[in-house]
């Protein structure tokens, strides 16, 4: 595939809202409104407030054929994406090389699940230049993370209570493509996941909890995902700020789930949560659950990943299981995690074939 000039051409044909066709792929991507209700009451009061993370749009990209489909991928982003832009060659590849339907669905408080001025330089001017005076040896600040670095540091507990919306909004999503009340799929329609980053570790949550049983027969295909939390190191320009990040680490290491029995619900779904925390809690359970999980989930990890290490991926499902489903890549090029495939490169011909390498077995797995 020639990612990198189709990377370009996708960034500027899609407008998020608004429903166009791909005439090169015969594709099409149309929106569908969401409206995400709050799944207990948990939520903090300054986010109840934020209209956009309650109601908003999602794409799903479509074969183009009239009739309703019976199959379906879902695909989930990574912590701090503002835009769909990384993710929109990677759900055309996946769309064509698999004759499934797409769906990018927003994390809570991502995308365009969040005001613009968590994304706008000039409305985060004063934020950073606190940030900078309060952290002044703190070289990971910058404007594309403050915005979360600010919010997590105020309060950790979002990280959690983000996932706990998302998970109550596959919820609703998934029952409702099942019982066929979504225009474009059939009752009884069958999802698999595809997960990049934060959105792996999402799925690893959502198929171990296995809510109302609607992921009991789902294949997950995690890129750059998979690793226990305490071996996830989100310090970056584009994810997270260190002062955050240790906020968050000491947090989930240290507290979380040891407050009052009454701070949390204690379901299966903050279960699965706790298990992924660290590799020493309820070691068995979590790698038995991979274990009987097998060939439904595969996955790819690349050696020179920093933010999910290979290792994090064999502690959270075990050396055996990660041997068996996750293959280990490297690149010939410079690449990071937060950005596997550089479109500014001189080496255009070696990205190209990895894209198509990664995608490829990738839409195979989910075939």
């Amino acid at each position: 595939m020639r990612y990198c000039q189709r990377f370009i051409e996708l960034s500027t044909l899609f407008k998020q809202g608004t429903d166009c066709r791909l005439t090169e792929t015969k594709t099409d991507i149309r929106f569908f409104p969401f409206e995400s209700v709050s799944y207990s009451g948990e939520a903090l009061p300054s986010d109840s407030c934020i209209e956009e993370n309650y109601s908003f749009e999602y794409p799903v990209f479509i074969p183009s054929t009239r009739q309703k489909k019976d199959k379906a991928i879902l695909l989930l982003h990574g912590l701090n994406e503002r835009n769909w832009n990384k993710y929109l060659t990677w759900a055309e590849f996946l769309c064509n090389n698999t004759g499934k339907p797409v769906i990018l669905f927003p994390i809570a408080f991502h995308i365009n699940r969040s005001p613009l001025s968590w994304s706008t330089p000039r409305a985060l001017t004063s934020l950073l230049s606190c940030r900078r005076k309060e952290y002044t040896d703190d070289r990971s600040i910058s404007f594309a993370n403050v915005a979360l670095s600010d919010r997590i540091s105020r309060n950790p507990e979002r990280f959690y209570l983000s996932g706990r919306q998302t998970c109550a909004d596959l919820t609703s999503l998934f029952e409702e493509i099942k019982t066929g009340r979504h225009p474009v799929f059939r009752e009884g329609t069958h999802i698999d996941i595809f997960a990049y980053s934060i959105g792996a570790f999402l799925s690893q949550t959502a198929l171990m909890a296995n809510l109302k049983g609607l992921y009991s027969d789902t294949r997950l295909f995690m890129f750059c995902g998979g690793s226990i939390f305490r071996s996830m190191c989100g310090v970056s320009r584009s994810i997270i700020d260190k002062a955050a990040f240790d906020k968050l680490y000491n947090y989930y290491i240290y507290i979380f789930g040891k407050e009052s029995v009454f701070k949390w619900i204690r379901d299966e779904a903050f279960n699965a949560f706790y298990r992924m925390i660290s590799p020493e809690r309820y070691r068995a359970q979590r790698e038995s659950f991979f274990e009987q999980a097998g060939e439904r989930i595969g996955g790819i990890a690349l050696v020179q990943d920093t933010v999910i290490p290979y290792h994090g991926v064999q502690e959270a499902m075990g050396v055996k299981n990660t041997e068996e489903r996750i293959e280990l890549l490297d690149f010939s090029f410079p690449y990071s995690h937060e950005n596997p495939f550089p479109v500014s490169t001189k080496d255009v011909s070696s990205v190209n074939c990895s894209f198509t390498k990664v995608f490829s077995r990738a839409a195979a797995f989910l075939a």
